[in-house]
């Protein structure tokens, strides 16, 4: 009986409990151990880390940094919303934006993406590097970051590529334009709008040349302004060329008829009266001058009110802070290339030996 229950009776081992400063403790141990193992190679990796981070702070090329902070100011009827408008503000919510009443080129979020248009950016790099200069910025670009050595060098190209003038083969002149756009605009343009609420806009272009971000910056906010004034207000403006001209028109034929009137004045008063012809060439002229004069007036009535519509209605593009030299610039101090160097090529031995190493 007592022996059936002994083989009944079953036997439970407890698992060691887990901690986690034990396992800590031990992470520090190994480490520790793997260093002191490994000493002397871990200090010559540092050191050799150390050399080529100093070479690489001096191989590096400094960027410049051009940042350009711009307010968007649009016409009065742009505003829209009203109270509606004051108290989804007031509340955080852009009422203008649902209900779409301010949903202008530049209005809105807008702004983020016309400034990086593939056709701003084509144009201006075709802009003239400096005013003494025949060299574009598409051409300087290309030289500073060795494309140009790079087209020379390649066995489809084989030769140097200008974008002072047409080339040849204008779609590869094309084709290589678009290649500088895309390396700027993915890599070396941003636009942003740091407050939701407000309506500033910071562009931010950062290049290895000081003069060449100065001037992207520069031109292309220049294009996208001109842009999207001609976007607004192009219409207003041609109505008022139309009238301008229409008015001058009418100021001429009118002075015509002012002096033809004269005449046949005077002719009715020194002429025979039994004359009807007379009469009625003097009626007639003073008819025609009424005439005009009424449609003069209108005119000028309907011109000074398009070009007061155009004042009011053409925004503005106030730059808040534009880039002056010396620009911002941005480089690796040498000692912060040793540390630097000396910090990743440490980690990375230590990780070496202590992981690597013993699976080996």
């Amino acid at each position: 009986m007592s022996l059936l229950k002994d083989q009944n009776t079953t036997s439970f081992t407890e698992d060691p409990s887990f901690s986690v400063t034990q396992w800590g403790k031990d992470i520090l141990q190994n480490l520790f151990q793997t260093i002191k193992t490994h000493l002397k190679s871990i200090l010559v990796i540092s050191f050799i880390g150390a050399l080529l981070g100093l070479t690489y702070s001096y191989l590096k090329a400094p960027r410049y940094t051009a940042e350009t902070v711009f307010l968007v100011e649009e016409s009065k009827s742009a505003g829209g919303g009203g109270l509606l408008s004051s108290l989804g503000g007031s509340l955080g919510v852009d009422i203008t934006g649902l209900t779409g009443s301010n949903n202008t080129v530049l209005s809105g979020d807008n702004v983020l993406e016309l400034l990086k248009s593939n056709t701003f950016m084509g144009q201006c790099l075709k802009m003239p590097y400096l005013s003494d200069s025949s060299l574009t910025l598409a051409d300087k670009y290309a030289e500073i970051y060795k494309f140009k050595s790079k087209w020379l060098n390649d066995s489809k190209i084989g030769r140097n590529i200008s974008f002072t003038k047409p080339d040849k083969d204008k779609r590869l002149q094309d084709r290589l334009l678009k290649v500088l756009v895309k390396n700027i605009e993915e890599k070396e343009l941003t636009v942003v709008k740091p407050d939701k609420k407000l309506g500033f806009f910071k562009m931010t272009v950062n290049t290895k040349d000081e003069v060449l971000s100065k001037l992207i910056s520069e031109k292309i906010l220049k294009i996208a302004t001109d842009f999207y004034v001609e976007t607004k207000v192009g219409r207003l403006r041609k109505n008022v060329s139309r009238l301008e001209r229409r008015t001058d028109s009418i100021y001429n034929l009118l002075n015509y008829k002012t002096h033809a009137t004269r005449e046949d004045a005077l002719l009715l008063l020194n002429g025979n009266f039994s004359n009807i012809n007379e009469a009625i060439n003097s009626e007639i002229s003073q008819r025609d001058k009424t005439v005009l004069t009424t449609i003069y007036g209108e005119l000028m009535k309907n011109l000074e009110a398009t070009k007061a519509s155009l004042i009011q209605e053409t925004p503005t593009v106030q730059i808040v802070d534009s880039p002056t030299y010396p620009l911002d610039k941005e480089e690796v101090k040498w000692y912060m290339g040793i540390l630097m160097g000396c910090f990743l090529s440490f980690f990375a031995s230590v990780l070496f030996y202590l992981f690597f190493q013993k699976e080996v």
